[in-house]
């Protein structure tokens, strides 16, 4: 392990000095260990791990590449962490959203084009008319959220905020809202984003936002709190 970290450190220091740029093919397994001056097993066990982590591109009968080292692809794994975090993390992450989300959205009413607005309103009519059906809320949520932050032109903050919303806590949060016969208040809540961004008042998007995370974390927050009492309950 000590020598493919070694291997991945050296191959990030190229990648980041500019020796290695995006788009780049790496030399051959062989010369790059010698260059290195690592085992090939080294660097072969180096480039399977910045593969999975979207860092470089192995082209079977090609090569291997850097790859366009976009935020998208390299905080991907941000959503695969947060579908595996246990519950007690969970809010954490809810707190970040509650820092990010808000403003990101405030940010949103001064760049957003009118193509954005009209995509959001169709999305909040899909979701008037799916207000009982969980899986479709879920999508339509996740569709308005992510049009919501792309319209900053953010792309790492997009990515990042898209990783952070994982569907798992989105399901939990709308069955939740349908179950307790609460989910027009949360459609009321983008409604009102929606109204704010068409104004394109920051200030009042972003307390929209605000208001409307506050409430997801209360959902979640009641959902989590009930799942360990019926676990102190079946164990008593």
């Amino acid at each position: 392990m000590a020598l493919t970290d070694e291997a991945i450190a050296k191959i990030r220091q190229m990648i980041q000095s500019g020796q290695l740029p995006p788009g780049t093919r790496l030399p051959p397994e062989q010369q790059l260990a010698a260059q290195m001056g690592l085992s090939r097993s080294g660097v072969r066990e180096a480039v399977k791990a910045l593969e999975s982590a979207r860092v470089l591109d192995v082209r079977r009968g090609d090569g291997t590449y850097v790859t366009s080292l976009a935020p998208r692809l390299l905080l991907e794994g941000v959503g695969l962490a947060v579908e595996l975090l246990r519950d007690d993390t969970l809010l954490e992450v809810m707190e970040v959203r509650r820092l990010l989300e808000p403003a990101a959205t405030g940010l949103a009413a001064l760049r957003l084009t009118d193509a954005h607005l009209d995509e959001l309103s169709q999305i909040l009519d899909d979701m008037r008319a799916a207000a009982e059906d969980a899986e479709k809320l879920i999508q339509y949520d996740t569709a308005f959220h992510r049009t919501v932050i792309a319209a900053t032109g953010n792309e790492t903050l997009t990515s990042l905020l898209d990783g952070l919303s994982g569907q798992t806590v989105r399901a939990r949060v709308w069955r939740g809202l349908i179950e307790g016969n609460s989910s027009h208040l949360t459609l009321g809540e983008h409604e009102a984003i929606y109204l704010a961004l068409r104004a394109r008042d920051q200030s009042l998007a972003q307390a929209a936002a605000l208001m409307h995370v506050n409430t997801s974390e209360s959902w979640l927050r009641a959902i989590l709190t009930d799942t360990v009492g019926e676990g102190v309950g079946r164990s008593g």
